[in-house]
């Protein structure tokens, strides 16, 4: 979206215009949907918790800067609620046990529908087993393609912290799909394991 036209938007949220929030909604729900979907990894949470960014963004209106960025303001938003989520998720033990299986369904859903490559699904399932301020930076940078300032803004951190979270991330990225390609190439004999 052109700059312009994002201040123009700007300008009707912060006026109440319900046809600037609709658009808002239209122009950036499927990259907030896919953040939050690749943070969760399910797509039923991301879908609520896309709602409730939303939400959350029609409460702030009314106060937001004149030159407020919509994508770093909604990704942080829905970083927030994905943590909040996930605090009150952690203290649902039932289910901490389903976690691991809803995973995998959620990862299998996605790649399906999106008929990413081998490759890609490989990365989405090796970045799923990264902690969550890995997974995070890595989605901020790399996927939605902020620059260090706006994602470290997004984070609530300074840009040296940034720089050695990212350095961190990719090398705890780069080490599981080295594990996982190690493995994959292990072929097991005909007549099965000794």
């Amino acid at each position: 979206m052109e700059r312009e036209s994002e201040l123009l938007l700007v300008s009707g949220l912060r006026a109440g215009d319900t046809r600037a929030f609709s658009k808002t909604f239209e122009a950036f729900r499927p990259r907030v949907f896919a953040f939050l979907l690749r943070l969760s990894r399910r797509r039923d949470t991301a879908d609520d918790l896309t709602q409730e960014t939303f939400v959350r963004l029609a409460k702030a209106s009314p106060t937001l800067a004149e030159d407020t960025r919509l994508v770093p303001f909604l990704l942080t938003i829905a970083r927030n609620v994905f943590r909040s989520h996930r605090r009150w998720e952690m203290l649902d033990l039932s289910r901490i046990f389903l976690f691991g299986s809803e995973h995998d369904e959620a990862v299998r859903a996605h790649d399906e529908k999106a008929h990413a490559s081998r490759a890609l699904r490989e990365v989405e399932v090796a970045m799923g087993t990264l902690s969550v301020a890995h997974r995070e930076v890595l989605l901020l940078v790399a996927v939605e393609g902020l620059d260090h300032d706006a994602a470290a803004k997004v984070l609530a951190i300074e840009g040296d912290a940034l720089r050695q979270r990212l350095s961190r991330a990719r090398k705890a990225l780069a080490e599981e799909l080295s594990r996982r390609e190690r493995r994959a190439t292990v072929k097991v004999p005909q007549g099965g394991l000794p």
